[in-house]
């Protein structure tokens, strides 16, 4: 005989709908969602690709198209009010927002560029493209900064996983692009318009702040959507060579594609199985009345004695809460200078003005300005030092792809290192930036097929370096403003780019073309693009770049010293309190599964409440005395 439960019908069969109910309400399909988000997020760091067809279009100097390109980056790294808004909004809206962003900035700028509309003003371009790029900001605040919050106790892991589908961003969608449109460069501006914002607004209601209760498994799931991403990125990778060797028609294109699509939706048959897991277990607890609650009761005359006086843990939360209260009330400039102790929630302000964000500050300007300004201007290097076209897009697709190693490598590794041996994340931090280095020297000197190498060294410092950003400042300064601090962390990426590319790299290389244009006896004309050949039109900029690199690392350094204690302690201890506290909050709710009660009589033998050894159906209470 077969008895129909909650979940199953009276075939015995899976109520499939209420199995549907659990994958669309669960906490993975969330997880799914923001990485398929994050896929498409990392179109900035194509600039490359189509930087040249904005400059011949458009008759920009390298001036003008690396101040373009500073107002990328000042888009994609200012996300202050995406943070702002995500304070005060639920997630949906900021997804909303940035997908609007996107395809606004970016189809304005295809309007420019294929001569669809009046040439704009150097400003206009300048605006479309900071717009457009400032979605990624949304994007990021409206889905990584969600799973961080449901996910806290394994945040080194989610950042390191989502930022690198980020990092992988630029492989995929150059695949998609050339099945789409081939090899039209214009149109891959198109392309980036319509697409992250079609994504985004795909899982708008997915992307959600959950009660998510830690999970035994939790930290295995995360390896299976990072194996899957492996697969995804050694794909991409053996696709590039083969690019690189042969001419792939269209329909190669196309089938290339089409892999690259199935293994971006492969992470939903892990969503599946895991909420598979959880809704069997649910419906295993429901139907199981085996584990059931003892509750003793006391006697009368001891309850009444300890009604009067409140417990030691009601009155300390009761401390708790009026000392909050009484936080809340005070100006927030009064206690901007007053920063608690580290691993506790800052204010926006306290954070700000902490020592420990300017150092911080102060490094990645360095680091992460260094290492975007060789990304941003990977196809003049390329062009000037000789190498074909074909490369070039090789030197893009390999950033992509050890973008991509350096954030999941930098993610898990300085999780496991953390967790493990207590070995802090600024040290971390230190030692990548030291390493980038050797990638920009390789630049400056133009070593023999050196420019492949150091595409692979910056692409995977670039990506390391801001997974261990954005979790050393969750863990120095808390999550209760995170939304707001992570996005201000951003901030440094464009301040580094606009001094060591626009300042430094884009008027060295103008100076030398110009001499080199006065050496040939060429007078440039208005409007005309302006090139220059040859190791020296980037050699001092990287050299400076060097310098300014090493000035970081020693500044990290400095941080990873002045946290070296907190480190060694406990950090998570705090968060694993916090998930207790909500279970006991959901349980008291109903939220969780409410088993049956069973009251001790004083006879010693236990009944389920409202269940008695006689023919009445609510017995008196028995009490023990």
């Amino acid at each position: 005989m077969v008895v129909a439960g909650p979940g199953f019908g009276g075939s015995g069969m899976p109520n499939m709908k209420s199995f549907a109910i659990q994958i669309f309400t669960g906490p993975w399909l969330m997880v799914f969602g923001s990485l398929l988000i994050m896929s498409a997020a990392g179109a900035t760091y194509m600039f490359s690709l189509y930087s040249s067809e904005i400059k011949t279009s458009l008759g920009y100097d390298q001036t003008t198209l690396n101040l373009l390109s500073f107002f990328k980056d000042l888009g994609t790294n200012v996300g202050v009010l995406a943070g702002l808004m995500a304070e005060v909004t639920p997630p949906w809206f900021v997804l909303s927002v940035g997908a609007v962003l996107n395809f606004f900035g970016y189809f304005m700028m295809w309007l420019a560029v294929t001569k669809r509309i009046a040439r704009p003003a150097v400003w206009h371009m300048c605006l479309y493209i900071c717009i457009g790029a400032n979605s990624q900001a949304f994007a990021n605040t409206g889905s990584l900064v969600t799973c961080v919050k449901n996910f806290p106790e394994s945040r080194g892991v989610v950042l390191g996983i989502l930022k690198g589908y980020v990092g992988l961003s630029g492989a995929i969608i150059t695949q998609l692009y050339h099945a789409f449109y081939g090899d039209d460069s214009k149109a891959l501006i198109l392309l980036i318009g319509w697409l992250p914002a079609a994504i985004s607004l795909c899982f708008v209601r997915t992307i959600r702040i959950m009660k998510v209760a830690h999970q035994k498994n939790e930290l295995k799931v995360f390896y299976k959507f990072l194996y899957i991403s492996l697969g995804l990125a050694s794909f991409l990778m053996i696709i590039i060579i083969l690019e690189k060797k042969y001419a792939f028609t269209r329909p190669e294109y196309g089938g290339s594609a089409a892999m690259v699509v199935f293994l971006l939706f492969l992470p939903l048959g892990v969503v599946i199985m895991e909420e598979y897991k959880l809704w069997e277990a649910k419906n295993r607890a429901i139907n199981d009345p085996s584990p059931l609650k003892i509750v003793t009761e006391k006697p009368s005359s001891e309850v009444s004695q300890n009604t009067d006086v409140p417990s030691s843990s009601s009155t300390a939360k009761i401390v708790a809460e009026e000392s909050s209260n009484d936080q809340t009330n005070v100006s927030c400039w009064k206690t901007a200078f007053k920063a608690p102790n580290r691993g506790e929630d800052y204010t926006i302000l306290q954070a700000l003005f902490s020592l420990d964000m300017f150092v911080l500050f102060l490094a990645t300007t360095s680091g992460i300005g260094g290492t975007l300004t060789a990304i941003d201007n990977l196809g003049q290097i390329g062009s000037s030092l000789g190498y074909p076209k074909r490369s070039i897009s090789t030197f893009v697709s390999l950033v992509s792809i050890w973008n991509y190693l350096g954030r999941v490598t930098s993610g898990f590794v300085s999780e496991i290192f953390l967790t493990k041996y207590k070995f802090p994340r600024p040290l971390m931090l230190t030692l990548i930036m030291l390493f980038s280095c050797v990638g920009h020297l390789l630049i400056a000197f133009n070593v023999p097929g050196g420019l492949y190498v150091a595409s692979v060294i910056i692409g995977f410092c670039f990506g390391a370096q801001w997974p261990l950003l954005f979790a050393i400042i969750s863990e120095i300064f808390g999550l209760k403003y995170y939304s707001t601090l992570y996005n201000f962390g951003s901030v440094a990426s464009p301040i580094g780019s606009y001094i060591l590319n626009v300042k430094v790299a884009g008027n060295l290389y103008d100076k030398e073309g110009k001499k080199q244009m006065v050496a040939l006896g060429i007078e440039r004309t208005a409007g005309e693009d302006l090139d220059c050949k040859g190791v020296n039109c980037f050699k001092l900029s990287f050299i400076i770049i060097t310098a300014a690199t090493l000035f970081g690392t020693a500044v990290s350094f400095l941080l990873a010293l002045r946290t070296r204690k907190f480190y060694k302690s406990d950090i998570y201890k705090k968060f694993r309190a916090e998930v207790k506290a909500a279970e006991s909050e959901m349980a008291a709710a109903g939220d969780g599964i409410r088993l049956p009660e069973v009251k001790v009589a004083g006879n010693g033998i236990s009944h389920p409440k409202g269940k008695g050894t006689g023919n009445d159906s609510t017995p008196p209470e028995t009490k023990s005395g």
